[in-house]
């Protein structure tokens, strides 16, 4: 995940990604977009409390069209596993099984997406969709992370827009799978990709 200026959601919801019961190992990558508020110095205190913690930054110097997609390549290219899920420190999971529940998606439908939805009641499951190929998940990605982020404002009907909260897939498919990310996708464009999520979720 990336974080810029985001201390208070750093120290109060990235926790809930540190503990995830996984039966498998895992780590968690924060890229710190050149945050100018005390960001740096609680992902500091953080590494210092969980070691599976790696962090590490984009000076604000680093010309980039779209510094969210650089962030999450360089998380990416720091990963180590076999599957790289793509979270927002803001929107965490709400159980503490959420990694162990998309891995073993993954492992018994042989899919290469993953997503979770958290629930819009707390006393709610996280619902979970999976995808065969990337392609199939593409809509949904362009969509949702069109530039802006519009694509993750409000809750209602989430599951059938697309909002996901977290995305999983292979690591070899990362760099594509980014690829996705911060188009300016508006008008008519942007009217077809709502058609076709809501569509594509309707019999997913």
């Amino acid at each position: 995940m990336t974080v810029h200026n985001e201390a208070k959601e750093v120290e109060e919801e990235l926790p809930h990604f540190l503990t995830q019961q996984c039966q498998r190992a895992y780590e968690v990558i924060v890229v710190d977009d050149a945050s100018t508020d005390e960001t740096p110095d609680i992902l500091k205190r953080l590494k210092a409390q969980y070691p599976l913690l790696y962090t590490t930054f984009i000076p604000s110097s680093v010309p980039n069209p779209s510094r969210n997609r650089l962030a999450l390549t360089i998380g990416a290219k720091a990963a180590k596993g076999d599957w790289v899920v793509l979270a927002d420190v803001k929107r965490p999971p709400v159980t503490d099984d959420a990694l162990e529940t998309m891995a073993q998606i993954a492992e018994e439908g042989q899919d290469d997406v993953v997503m979770m939805y958290n629930p819009r009641k707390a006393d709610d499951a996280p619902r979970y969709q999976s995808w065969t190929l990337l392609s199939d998940a593409a809509p949904l990605l362009l969509k949702a992370e069109r530039r802006m982020g519009k694509g993750h404002r409000g809750r209602f009907l989430k599951y059938r827009r697309g909002l996901y909260d977290a995305i999983a897939v292979p690591r070899q498919h990362i760099h594509e799978t980014l690829k996705h990310y911060d188009h300016p996708v508006r008008g008519f464009r942007l009217m077809g990709l709502r058609l076709s999520v809501w569509w594509k979720t309707l019999w997913n």
